[in-house]
């Protein structure tokens, strides 16, 4: 997975943190995250404000 792989990030991060309300989490958690997938296979400095958004909102969209 890339950082571009919102949808799918947000899936595996639903699953990887049930207990989560993604609504409540700080971008720096969200970063720690999605680097320790398994199928995170991106550049970890690539990463912005705008994907970390991005990632949150899709995990929103999959909680609700």
């Amino acid at each position: 997975m890339k950082w571009t792989d919102s949808r799918l990030i947000a899936i595996e991060l639903s699953e990887a943190h049930p207990e989560i309300d993604p609504k409540s989490i700080r971008f720096t958690d969200l970063y720690n995250w999605v680097v320790a997938l398994p199928d995170f296979n991106d550049d970890p400095t690539h990463s912005g404000e705008k994907i970390l958004e991005a990632i949150q909102m899709a995990w929103i969209d999959e909680a609700e």
